[in-house]
């Protein structure tokens, strides 16, 4: 029998055309951003809540710079986990590595209720666990496929939907957990699918044959990395050598810069999102609606979270029906993890249309980057096929401007807001327009930027160049979180429309730079597109 993709007998079974591995690996990804992207949703709301109300009272700032960290450490590690699973461990160990140390994570942080320690213990698990995990289930969707075409772009499209799933649902039922039972079941609860995830895994993993197997030579750990600097020291010296004879060489390598560049200035306003984009949601939006309005809105987010579900489930069958015979096992906890899913988003439901007040969680708004990213990005797909397809330059110029305008609204939102004030109750369609500029922002950044990178990296450094990629995201996620600690003092002196204007001038500023430098950087890209 010939193979059509990579891995077992049972992975040429198809799911949507795709291979059913690919399908494995889709919802082991959608319950690690399910628990990550459900701790970021409460991080910093957890943090300045007041102890009667089981939080720890911080400081504004001390809660975005802790934020900061953390979702900038996050973009550290992936560079060592996918150098240990390369060296030492395989692909495959280290996922399940890395879903071990976050479920553990979140379990510490579920048990921050006995001691503090146990809060920091469980975002180190996490930083560490995430490491491992991202890099390298990534890794092993693209040896799925056999030939390089079509049919891998789609894969990973596929996979990006799961990314996006698993976001939605984190941040809609952690979120909500945690707002409305307490902190340390919506930490727990991130923990519990994760584990899910894990144990899916490791029961189905003989479907991907000897992908992601570790390396048949034993090292030691030492070796590994000397070997690895001493490989990627030899790569970066021929490929300057290249850059000095090779004018082509030298100009690609300056366009990955200046797109790193100007992707810091990106990220470091969008990741406001669960920095001080929450604390205006909690603290600065009017949430509570009355009469149509609440039962408009508690229809809505019955469809906004009853459609997701029905589709993902509709996957989850189709998965069952191709590999039950062979891993019964890791389908039987797939659907339990599921079954346990259903139940929590019923209880929701009927819990919030019981109510007689609808009161919006201020971390529902995170749901909204994902929803809008399922809803256009079929577009932007469409468009970038199109003869209306314009350069990456210009892509990231109009993201930028798109992310800064989206601030504009909120600064708009603003602008009544006093000096100093604590709190005040603007519209939360303020929001709503704030997030969707945003998102439309990203769909013409992400995919774009690391697309590039492997577009113009000379071979030898494509790695190498994604490492670059992952610092600039380190830097600006980091640099998010120190800004906006910010936060207060801008309030007092300036207002809130100022904290926001910064935000707003800065990205729409590097866009137009970039516009400026548009020809000059496809010139130095030399033919590719």
């Amino acid at each position: 029998m010939e193979f059509k993709f990579g891995g077992s007998e049972t992975n040429q079974k198809t799911v949507l055309g795709h291979p059913s591995g690919l399908f494995v690996l889709f919802f082991t990804e959608m319950w690690e951003r399910f628990s990550y992207y459900g701790m970021r949703a409460l991080l910093v709301l957890f943090l300045v809540s007041s102890m009667l109300d089981e939080g720890w009272g911080w400081e504004r700032a001390d809660a975005l710079l802790l934020y900061g960290w953390y979702t900038g450490l996050v973009y550290i590690t992936p560079i060592f986990g996918g150098l240990i699973a390369d060296k030492l461990t395989g692909y495959r160990n280290a996922v399940v590595i890395g879903a071990l140390l976050m479920t553990l994570g979140h379990a510490a942080m579920a048990l921050e209720v006995f001691s503090d320690p146990f809060f920091y213990v469980g975002l180190g698990l996490l930083i560490i666990g995430n490491g491992m995990f991202k890099p390298n289930i990534s890794s092993m969707v693209g040896q799925l496929y056999l030939n390089q075409g079509k049919e891998k772009d789609a894969g990973y499209t596929i996979f990006y939907m799961g990314i996006n799933a698993g976001a939605f649902l984190g941040i809609l039922l952690c979120g909500y957990i945690g707002e409305s039972v307490g902190w340390h079941y919506g930490f727990g609860l991130a923990g519990v699918f994760m584990f899910f995830g894990m144990l899916q895994f490791y029961f189905a993993q003989g479907i991907f044959g000897r992908i992601g197997l570790s390396p048949q030579k034993t090292q030691d750990f030492d070796d590994a990395i000397e070997n690895t600097l001493d490989d990627a020291k030899d790569a970066i010296e021929d490929t300057v050598e290249d850059a000095k004879s090779s004018l082509v060489t030298r100009d690609r390598l300056i366009v990955i810069g200046v797109l790193a560049f100007f992707t810091i200035f990106f990220w470091w306003a969008f990741e406001q999102a669960g920095g001080s984009m929450t604390i205006f949601a909690a603290d600065y939006t009017d949430r509570i609606l009355v009469g149509s309005g609440a039962l408009t809105f508690k229809i809505f987010n019955t469809v906004l979270t009853i459609v997701p579900m029905l589709i993902i489930t509709w996957v989850l069958g189709m998965l069952f029906k191709q590999t039950y015979a062979k891993y019964a096992l890791s389908n039987i906890l797939l659907g339990t993890s599921f079954v346990i899913i259903w139940g929590i988003v019923i209880w929701m439901l009927v819990r919030e249309f019981n109510a007689d007040v609808a009161e919006v969680k201020a971390s529902w708004f995170g749901i909204l980057n994902s929803f809008f990213i399922i809803a256009f990005a079929p577009l932007f797909s469409k468009l970038w096929q199109s003869k209306y397809n314009p350069s990456g330059p210009v892509k990231f110029a109009i993201g930028l401007i798109l992310l800064g305008l989206g601030f504009g609204i909120l600064a708009y939102g603003s602008i009544n807001i006093p000096l100093g004030a604590k709190e005040a109750s603007v519209s939360m369609m303020f929001l709503v327009f704030a997030y969707l500029f945003h998102t439309l922002g990203e769909l013409c950044v992400s995919p774009v930027g690391l697309s590039y990178v492997s577009k113009l990296a000379p071979v030898k450094l494509v790695g190498l160049m994604f490492g670059v990629w992952f610092v600039a995201n380190f830097i600006a996620n980091t640099a998010a979180g120190i800004t906006g600690s910010y936060m207060d003092p801008i309030l007092e002196e300036k207002g809130l429309a100022y904290f926001f204007m910064i935000f707003t001038l800065i990205p729409i500023g590097a866009g137009v730079l970039m516009l400026i430098l548009n020809k000059t950087l496809i010139k130095k890209m030399h033919g590719i597109r």
